[in-house]
């Protein structure tokens, strides 16, 4: 996988104290992005998923955050660490570009799969004329905070409420 960087407690990508791994590679290209290198799909290092579990899998404290770049342009390796941090107990949110309604119709039953895993996700693109620096843990208002396991149980976007 390719991955940018690795940040330990952090409190802005979730609840709680949180350990984010930025992805590498995003075609968004979103105007206003807080981080714009990770546009490069070639950015980065590559690492293994046992490399990541090697350095963030032992941290009994810290839950998971994937974010970007665009954690679904690498999907399958995803779907792999997410399973795996997920046997470890760690609730793990996912921020993305993408819309729900665009995972379900671009990633079809690979973004059914990953969802087993992911206990919420922030959709949509980053839009800076609806930046609202008041928002939890969203950027813009057209972004939403989505309870997976719920909405794919109920067939519809459920709201995590926060």
């Amino acid at each position: 996988m390719r991955v940018l960087s690795i940040i330990r407690d952090s409190i802005v990508d979730g609840p709680g104290l949180r350990t984010t791994i930025f992805f590498a590679g995003c075609p968004h290209y979103c105007k206003g992005c807080h981080n714009p290198k990770s546009w490069n799909e070639n950015g980065g290092d590559m690492m293994t998923v046992e490399e990541i579990m090697d350095e963030i899998g032992s941290d009994p404290l810290n839950n998971i955050t994937f974010s970007g770049g665009e954690p679904f342009m690498q999907i399958d390796e995803l779907i792999v660490l997410a399973r795996e941090l997920k046997a470890l107990n760690k609730n793990i949110w996912c921020y993305t570009g993408f819309t729900w309604e665009e995972l379900q119709e671009k990633f079809a039953d690979r973004f059914k799969e990953l969802g087993k895993y992911i206990d919420v996700l922030v959709d949509g693109r980053f839009v800076l004329e609806e930046r609202d620096l008041s928002l939890v843990y969203k950027g813009s208002s057209n972004q939403r905070i989505i309870e997976c396991q719920r909405s794919f149980l109920e067939s519809r976007v459920c709201s995590a409420g926060f």
